[in-house]
């Protein structure tokens, strides 16, 4: 049994030597051991694989010697700018009034600004909040001062209680309850080390989780405003491409009075996307809802538990059947990706779909040599797709949609169409792969599959629809 303890230890020698003692007595094997004191001071992860019993043991012994943090850790600390003059000894009578109030700092920050004034910050670990009540009516009469929130552009914060402090500001940007704190603390931890081994800032990486979860919290509801388009493909044939700020795109695929989606972005977005088709489709409670996958990412499968019946490779439909029995999925089985995709599962609400509404079509029952193999035929209405799959260059059980008689073609995140993405979808795209090193599982593979795609489209004019960017406009010449 392995279990994560996000410890909050004396800042003193021997303090993880007194911890790592406890697990050893108890015969329990710590795997994995974070600490940066330039990020934060007192909090160290580690991970440790025992038995139950030795592990509720731990929990106890750790917890009487005060390694354990409770509630009152994310409470204590108060973030307070002071507006002095900038003159020799203006803080000492603030200094002498924390010294009076028996207030312990544990964050200063200040620099001159060419003014006469300075904007004096203090981090300050109050427990009783009548006695910070005293304390701002004494200073108010020194000089104006204000509490203010956690700054996710300050370089050094609180070294105490960033973890805290970071994951607490994610949580109330997206609204998200306390049982998900944990994971979101030991995951953004996990993140920082992945990254930090590769020589990444930490600083950069908190900056790109939060600039994410923002951008995330910024485009709901009113604010949700997706590019919408329409593409007559014939006289009764019709796709409707749904383009959000952030996740994958939703295309909608009407034909001689059938309809079938494919993909359909965050759960994030559950009640703006909903209120989008109720829009297209009046009778949207009692029609049937079908869906095809591209692959099983999560910006592509957030909304799948509003349909009836999901298409997807057999890859894909194992990938979904793992994540419903709480195991790893194929994202999460790579470890450089799994702490941001389960960030980002916790951030938007991911839940996957009953597996009996997962329908495998197609299967590749021997290992796959090429980077895109047909594995058989699809038809819809007036359209006839040829299917391929990808050989997992971006996520195994990537599938590829073409029609060659239409010239249409829905290829998933094999190929996007990068330079047709609105500003916000730019902005969005851009931190998946620094928080992941690569949105692709191999991107020398994903290329080889791209060009791949392109080889089998024939002599004509081509509409490409990727799940990121508007649709492609793209010619194929036929050879002199």
């Amino acid at each position: 049994m392995k279990k994560t303890y996000i410890t909050t230890m004396p800042n003193h020698i021997g303090a993880f030597l007194k911890a790592s003692e406890c697990f050893a007595a108890l015969g329990i094997n710590i795997t994995r051991v974070s600490y940066n004191k330039a990020v934060d001071s007192h909090t160290l992860f580690i991970d440790a694989e025992g038995s139950e019993s030795q592990l509720s043991a731990a929990d106890a012994q750790l917890s009487q010697i005060g390694y354990l943090p409770t509630a009152e850790h994310d409470k204590g600390i108060v973030l307070l700018e002071f507006h002095l003059r900038d003159e020799p000894g203006s803080v000492a009578e603030v200094l002498r009034l924390i010294s009076e109030y028996r207030l312990n700092i544990s964050y200063i920050s200040s620099q001159e600004n060419g003014t006469d004034y300075q904007a004096f910050k203090m981090g300050l670990f109050v427990e009783d909040e009548a006695v910070l009540k005293a304390f701002l009516s004494r200073v108010e009469a020194l000089c104006p001062v204000r509490v203010i929130d956690y700054n996710h552009s300050e370089k050094v914060y609180d070294n105490s209680i960033f973890y805290r402090s970071f994951v607490s500001g994610l949580m109330q940007t997206l609204e998200l309850p306390e049982q998900y704190r944990d994971g979101l603390l030991v995951n953004s931890n996990l993140v920082m080390q992945l990254l930090d081994e590769k020589g990444l800032s930490p600083y950069k990486t908190f900056e790109s989780i939060s600039r994410f979860a923002e951008l995330l919290a910024v485009c709901r509801g009113s604010a949700f405003s997706p590019r919408i388009s329409r593409h007559r493909i014939t006289e009764n044939t019709l796709i409707t491409l749904i383009e959000p700020p952030c996740g994958s795109n939703t295309a909608i695929l009407e034909s001689n009075g059938e309809v079938l989606f494919i993909d359909c972005g965050y759960a994030l977005y559950r009640h703006e996307m909903e209120a989008i088709f109720r829009k297209l489709f009046p009778d949207w409670e009692t029609m049937r809802k079908r869906i095809f996958i591209t692959h099983a990412d999560l910006d592509h499968c957030g909304l799948l538990p509003l349909f009836d019946e999901v298409l997807a490779s057999a890859k894909s439909k194992e990938c979904l059947a793992l994540e419903h029995a709480g195991k790893n999925g194929f994202r999460e089985q790579n470890p450089v990706h799994k702490p941001y995709i389960s960030i980002c599962k916790t951030l938007t609400r991911y839940a996957p779909p009953d597996p009996d509404k997962v329908k495998a079509l197609w299967d590749v029952p021997f290992e796959q040599e090429a980077p895109l193999m047909q594995m058989g035929f699809f038809s819809f209405g007036e359209l006839c797709f040829e299917v391929y799959q990808g050989k997992g260059g971006h996520l195994k059980g990537e599938t590829v949609l073409i029609d060659f008689a239409h010239h249409i073609a829905f290829t998933g995140d094999i190929y996007v169409n990068v330079h047709g993405m609105t500003r916000e979808q730019a902005s969005y795209n851009q931190y998946a792969p620094v928080l992941m090193t690569s949105v692709d599982t191999d991107p020398a593979l994903c290329a080889e599959e791209r060009r791949a795609i392109m080889q089998r489209l024939g002599v004509g004019q081509w509409q490409i629809f990727g799940a990121h960017g508007m649709k492609k406009d793209y010619e194929v010449q036929a050879q002199k």
